[in-house]
């Protein structure tokens, strides 16, 4: 491809809504343009990319026995209301009716659409293991779209699906999947980690998400380096200190005037913030819940709403606090609550803790000396708080380590979850009927183009893997007006597609500073000056995550040449991930 030709508009100033380093670098170096809040256009360097991403989990979707297919977009409201997760799935769910008045949304997902799909013909345990998966646009009406392509309201995604007789083949396909995305990972050339997940608003059991690595992530991924337990800020779980005995005092209500926070509390009462618990009201399907948890800790939604089963979780807004209590939101807690259903969820940091503060049900109130079972009874145990780093892992009891990543890729056991709803059944080997056991496994595709982005890129801009970069080789003119720079550059340009090489010639009429930029912020993984050393029989080879290049010469001939720089190609993915390293 020559440069001239190609559509690759290149911006020198950051986007003024700018947020994170890909969205930068990917609209700067002309692979996105952004359409509206959450909605982007792939250009040509940009779609290049995610084909060859696209081929890479392909590849390996294919060696495992998966077959590609394709489902509509467009689900009927039917089958989400089946699942009964057309309420539960949220607001971020794109509900649309068409000129009749029928119920559509744009899926976020495919659970439902396929369960639908193949539940009146696969019915025998002959047919048994099944793997089908798609890649296909996914639509997600976030609330406040972000991170550029990693938080999207039109992304793409491959989903695929399994159906299994029995939970040995179930298991099978799951740790099929798992070595299929770490080869993936590998194959992108970069840093990840694998970790427990959260199943959320898709459901399951087991489950396991595949973290790229890089500091500037949204996901926060707490790991052992001793014993290798590694999981996901809404998975994680840590050794809590136990609790001192203590000898049980009688409850007594004080008055705290204008103290409202947990700082302020610990402040006003003289007590450390161990000894208070907090009561956190939500909104649910079932109505109130109250949530309980020390004051040193944060609540971790997404382990309360798994505990709950309920994806609708939501805070009770000051508004429904006072009017349906009577009391400010500051003053809410679990003791002497009268007249209005709710449920008591506690996390498990509380269970040993005596004489404790809550809110006084009363405003500028609270009590002091507040005991379990006593005082209050909490209907629902559980963990839901969110992890620290130094706390103790829960297999090994080392120190937790903190660090930042980006999901591409989450598997889940399904069981039968969506089978037994949407009646998807099989007859079995004795000629009874039973539910599929189903698998469930996405990878980001679009969001992989962002988080490698993420990973690696410099000063400069992109520093690609060979095995999705928009071209291996670019080859700069550095005078397109010097004669023999000019045919030179045009000869090792055509001997390079001759040999398969992707390679893209910079034949525009402009500086050499300003194409040297562009190719730096672009990201080519090798870089071929032809410039005014041609004259001298040199030229220069430059590794894209190497500072200076080397000059070679050309007295032997292009065909040596050539055969250097396919050389020089073997060497960069060789070194790259040693040198990833450092990048990110």
């Amino acid at each position: 491809m020559l440069f001239s030709k190609l559509y690759a508009p290149t911006i020198k100033e950051k986007p003024a809504d700018s947020e994170t380093i890909s969205y930068e670098l990917l609209t700067r170096g002309g692979f996105i343009r952004k359409v509206a809040a959450g909605i982007y256009t792939y250009l040509p360097l940009g779609w290049r990319v995610i084909k060859k991403i696209t081929k890479i989990v392909e590849e390996e979707m294919d060696k495992i026995g998966a077959q590609e297919f394709m489902m509509p977009i467009i689900q009927q409201a039917e089958i989400w209301k089946e699942s009964g997760r057309w309420e539960d799935y949220g607001p971020e769910m794109m509900k649309l009716s068409d000129r009749h008045g029928r119920e559509f949304t744009l899926g976020p997902t495919h659970e439902e659409m396929i369960t639908f799909i193949v539940r009146n013909e696969l019915r025998s345990y002959k047919q048994l293991p099944l793997i089908l998966y798609q890649i296909n646009q996914k639509y997600r009406d976030e609330i406040r779209p972000r991170f550029g392509l990693m938080r999207a309201r039109e992304f793409i995604m491959k989903d695929a699906y399994s159906f299994h007789s029995d939970e040995k083949s179930l298991e099978e396909t799951y740790q099929d999947f798992y070595r299929a995305y770490s080869k993936i990972c590998e194959r992108l050339e970069l840093n990840y980690i694998s970790v427990e997940a959260d199943t959320g608003a898709i459901g399951g059991t087991d489950s396991h998400e595949f973290i790229i690595l890089a500091s500037t992530g949204e996901s926060d991924i707490y790991v052992c380096d001793s014993c290798g337990y590694s999981a996901s800020e809404e998975r994680a779980q840590s050794k809590i200190p136990e609790n001192i005995p203590e000898e049980i005092e009688p409850l007594e209500e004080v008055p705290t005037p204008n103290v409202k926070t947990i700082e302020d509390v610990s402040e006003f009462l003289k007590v450390s913030k161990e000894k208070i618990v907090k009561s956190l009201l939500y909104v649910g399907r079932n109505g109130y819940v109250m949530a309980l948890i020390r004051g040193d800790y944060e609540l971790n939604e997404s382990k309360l709403k798994s505990l709950l089963k309920d994806q609708t979780l939501r805070l009770a807004t000051p508004e429904e606090v006072q009017r349906d209590f009577g009391v400010p939101i500051g003053f809410i807690g679990p003791v002497g609550i009268d007249g209005v259903k709710v449920q008591k969820v506690a996390d498990l940091s509380i269970k040993n803790l005596n004489n404790f503060v809550v809110g006084g049900m009363k405003e500028d109130y609270h009590y002091i000396n507040t005991n379990l079972n006593r005082d209050f009874t909490v209907e629902l145990w559980g963990d839901i708080r969110t992890v620290k780093e130094g706390e103790g892992c829960p297999k090994c009891g080392n120190q937790l380590r903190h660090t930042k990543g980006i999901e591409v890729g989450h598997i889940f056991k399904l069981g039968t979850k969506y089978s037994e709803k949407l009646n998807g059944y099989f007859v079995d080997e004795e000629g009874k009927n039973k539910p599929y056991l189903m698998g469930c496994y996405g990878w980001g595709i679009s969001r992989t183009l962002a988080a490698i982005v993420e990973q690696l890129h410099d000063d400069n801009g992109i520093i690609w893997p060979i095995s999705v970069a928009p071209y291996t080789v670019e080859i700069v003119i550095v005078n397109t007006s010097d004669e023999e720079q000019r045919t030179f550059g045009f000869k090792l340009y055509e001997i390079l597609k001759s040999r398969n090489c992707e390679v893209l010639l910079d034949d525009r009429e402009t500086s050499a500073g300003f194409k040297f930029k562009d190719s730096d912020l672009i990201g080519f993984p090798i870089r071929i000056t032809v410039g005014k050393k041609l004259k001298d029989g040199k030229i220069e080879i430059k590794k894209r995550y190497e500072e200076k290049g080397v000059e070679v010469s050309i007295k032997k001939g292009l065909e040596e040449v050539v055969d250097l720089i396919e050389k020089t190609i073997e060497e960069y993915s060789t070194k790259f991930i040693q040198n990833n390293l450092t990048i990110s």
